[in-house]
């Protein structure tokens, strides 16, 4: 047996290997491009040895680095996992030459297989139905007359094409005519081969695949059938076996055509016979082979209860049983779905999407069922755009389809990856829709297939946009997290409550300027705080107002104007993301909380909730004439005095000209802190001591939101993303009814501080409280 094995391949396949190898007492060798540097099948392994920097072509395609690093690390086989090499014969020529095993088919099958009109006569020499086809075209003038022959519509297909590259559909001579050069480019620059064929194109077709596997003497076994039906530009997008309402007597039929064709050839290891079904004629016909551990592999080993990975390595080791053995041993057992979980935007025609993962949580069990995720992420990785999107494989089993289907929309809902965008809720949304609750899929019945999504498209992000929620994170002040949450509370509370929102629920801060939303569904929204230029499409739209949003309208926030510094956006049901230590709120400075730790940009994209009927029933614009909190750039702010006033730090004068004094708001403020300009005072003392040579200098002590400590001569009001100690005098605090004005501190803003005592700021409190929850 084997004790070492390189993995040659990235993502969730290379962590299923070493999954399987780990179980088998194989140490795991990865490789990785820098890009996936990251990636959970680099750490899981036992050695990991990267390939620099670049694409796939500069790294996992670069056969001479993956053949040296296997030498290098003493590997005496390789798997090659699905894609990539795993097909390419030259790769296999130089692991023979090195002495390395290669976990697959035979270079002959390779080229047998992977050319399609050679695998056509092979298919045709086995008996196996065909599609009406051609040979290979001279041209153009060739394909034209060809097709005639054959009908149309017609499928103009790579020789060597794969992974849906290299093919497109031909409904007429016009279409052929101008799809030929195009298909035999892209089929040049992909495979390095120009050859084209045309098939005959079914139209009510379905995808059916038998998971085969050989002994490379002769004997081959089918392991059930794979229904793959849900395609979307030849790329499947749900996998499940056994395929939902075929009759007994044809899925035997698949099985024994399927053995056949691989007994023919002595195919050697795991492999797929790939079948289009027409579902009008009920007749089945041979479509392709590949040679290879296909991307679905997981919902046939769940159904038969075997590691198609483990049968491979022991076959190449000569430690597998005889098929005949194995075969008598094999039952299926219930059925298994899966979803393929990308990184694309489906609502921007499934654009490849890139960048930091935030936040990722799998759910670990699923009702009445086993539930498998094969995946690479853990949160903190990023996304390369350079590389294949596709994040997990998402995979329930159970007794019965409904059941499987049942649990896969539970595991999918409660699958969290956040930070970028990716096609779970366009999943979901089909995972729900009849054709595929009553498995009537066919290759065409995505293309009918609306996906509604809730969510909002940042078009451009403003000065600084974050999410937050009220009242923020709690409990982490004392090992120096702070609250965050909006500054003007008031505000941002009051907008949830227009809208019958939780206090709970996230809503946007917007500072200076504002973001550029296009919202994708339905919803309500409101606006408060500072006034700012306000427009839904050509609509003008006031703070305080319930606005109803349709799908496609944008909304434009311009500037704020006049007084105040802050405005917020609240939306129906709150915006959706992850909570991080128990708060939505968006900490910059600690690069956690809201949309990815930062600020929003241009190509974010928020999820909202998706109204109810109810809600849609009653959506419309209404003002609720509510009391809005007066915005002013002369503020009267309510303190407590202390922890640190005179005599021991201040002089009486210095504390007497605090609260006598005009303070003017320093453009250099922040939701860390809020500068204040004013008079310097005379101390009390000469120095801090043994806390440093300025009088304002202490021991670190612990401050409060709101407190004013004077950092030199200058003092501060510490903001919800401040610090939780700091080594300077406090000798004033704001009560927290008036907190909510430091949100709305404008530079050049004026400020005159009134003390309270602690009695009255408790019972302003308690006014504000009541005043909120009343509206």
């Amino acid at each position: 047996m084997f004790t070492k094995i390189l993995i040659a391949n990235r993502g969730a396949i290379a962590c299923r290997i070493i999954r399987t190898l780990s179980a088998m007492g194989i140490q795991s060798v990865s490789v990785y491009s820098l890009a996936d540097a990251d990636s959970l099948h680099v750490t899981q392994a036992d050695q990991a040895y990267s390939l620099g920097e670049g694409g796939a072509k500069q790294t996992y395609l670069d056969i001479e680095k993956v053949i040296s690093i296997a030498k290098q690390c003493g590997a005496q086989a390789i798997h090659p996992g699905y894609g990539f090499l795993s097909e390419n014969v030259d790769f296999v020529a130089a692991c023979e030459k090195n002495g390395l095993v290669f976990l697959g088919p035979t270079t002959e099958q390779m080229l047998q297989f992977g050319l399609k009109h050679r695998a056509r006569e092979l298919a045709e020499q086995a008996n196996v139905p065909l599609l009406p086809g051609s040979g290979l075209l001279d041209d153009l003038n060739d394909a034209l007359q060809c097709a005639e022959k054959i009908g149309y519509p017609v499928m103009l297909k790579s020789t060597a094409g794969g992974g849906g590259i290299g093919m497109q559909r031909c409904n007429s001579a016009i279409e052929l005519s101008q799809a030929y050069d195009s298909v035999k480019r892209l089929s040049e620059n992909n495979f390095s081969n120009s050859a084209l064929f045309l098939e005959k194109f079914i139209v009510r077709a379905r995808h059916i695949e038998v998971q085969i596997f050989g002994d490379g003497k002769g004997q081959a076994i089918a392991l059930g059938e794979r229904d793959c039906s849900a395609q979307r530009r030849n790329q499947k997008v749900i996998e499940e076996s056994p395929a939902p309402n075929l009759d007994a007597k044809l899925r035997e039929k698949l099985h024994t055509t399927a053995t056949r064709l691989a007994a023919a050839v002595n195919y050697r290891s795991a492999g797929t016979v790939e079948f289009v079904f027409d579902q009008q004629t009920q007749q089945f016909y041979f479509l392709e082979v590949n040679t290879r551990l296909q991307v679905e592999h997981g919902v046939t080993e769940l159904v038969y209860k075997v590691d198609l990975v483990e049968w491979m390595v022991n076959l190449a080791a000569n430690q597998l049983p005889a098929l005949s053995e194995l075969d008598k041993n094999i039952v299926a057992n219930g059925h298994a779905i899966q979803v393929r979980l990308y990184a694309e935007d489906a609502n921007k025609d499934f654009q490849p999407s890139a960048g930091l993962i935030s936040h990722v949580n799998w759910p670990t069990s699923v009702d009445h069922g086993t539930l498998r995720i094969d995946h690479w992420l853990e949160s903190g990785c990023e996304v390369s755009p350079v590389l294949d999107p596709m994040l997990a494989k998402i995979i329930c089993h159970s007794q019965t389809r409904e059941r499987a289907l049942s649990g896969l929309k539970q595991s999918l809902a409660s699958s969290e990856v956040y930070g970028i965008e990716t096609n779970k809720d366009y999943l979901l949304q089909l995972l729900g829709s009849e054709v595929v609750e009553a498995g009537l899929l066919l290759t065409q019945s995505l293309n009918q297939f609306v996906y509604k999504p809730c969510s909002i498209d940042v078009l451009s992000g403003g000065t600084q946009t974050t999410i937050q929620d009220y009242p923020g994170r709690k409990g982490y002040w004392d090992v120096g997290v702070p609250p965050s949450g909006p500054m003007d509370s008031v505000g941002f509370r009051l907008a949830n409550t227009l809208l019958g929102n939780s206090d709970k629920a996230a809503g946007l801060e917007i500072t200076v300027s504002g973001p550029t939303l296009r919202f994708n569904s339905a919803t309500q929204i409101v606006i408060t705080g500072a006034q700012i230029e306000a427009r839904l499409d050509d609509l003008n739209i006031k703070n305080g107002q319930v606005i109803a949003v349709s799908a496609g309208q944008t909304l434009i926030l311009g500037n704020i104007q006049g007084a105040g510094a802050r405005c917020y956006l609240a939306v129906q049901g709150g915006i959706q993301c992850p909570d991080y230590l128990g708060s939505k709120s968006t900490f910059t400075l600690g690069q956690f909380g809201g949309h990815a730790g930062r600020a929003l940009r241009t190509g974010d994209v928020l999820p909202v909730n998706a109204l109810t009927d109810r809600q849609l029933d009653g959506n419309g614009s209404s003002d609720l004439s509510v009391q809005l909190p007066e915005i002013t750039d002369d503020w009267s702010i309510r303190v407590i005095y202390g922890p640190h006033g005179a005599p021991d730090f201040f002089c009486p004068e210095d504390i007497d000209e605090f609260f006598a004094a005009t303070w003017k708001v320093h453009f250099n403020s922040s939701r860390t802190g809020v500068r204040l300009m004013g008079p310097k005072p005379k101390w009390a003392r000469i120095d801090g001591g043994e806390a440093g040579l300025h009088p304002s200098n202490i021991h670190d002590n612990a401050y409060a939101v709101g407190t004013i400590d004077f950092t030199g001569d200058m003092p501060v009001i510490l903001g919800p993303d401040g610090p939780s100690l700091g080594g300077f005098v406090c000798p004033v605090t704001i009560i927290k009814a008036d907190l909510w004005k430091v949100g709305q501190l404008k530079a050049g803003a004026t400020i005159r501080f009134q003390a309270v005592s602690i009695m009255d700021a408790q019972q302003l409190e308690l006014q504000q409280i009541k005043s909120l929850a009343a509206g």
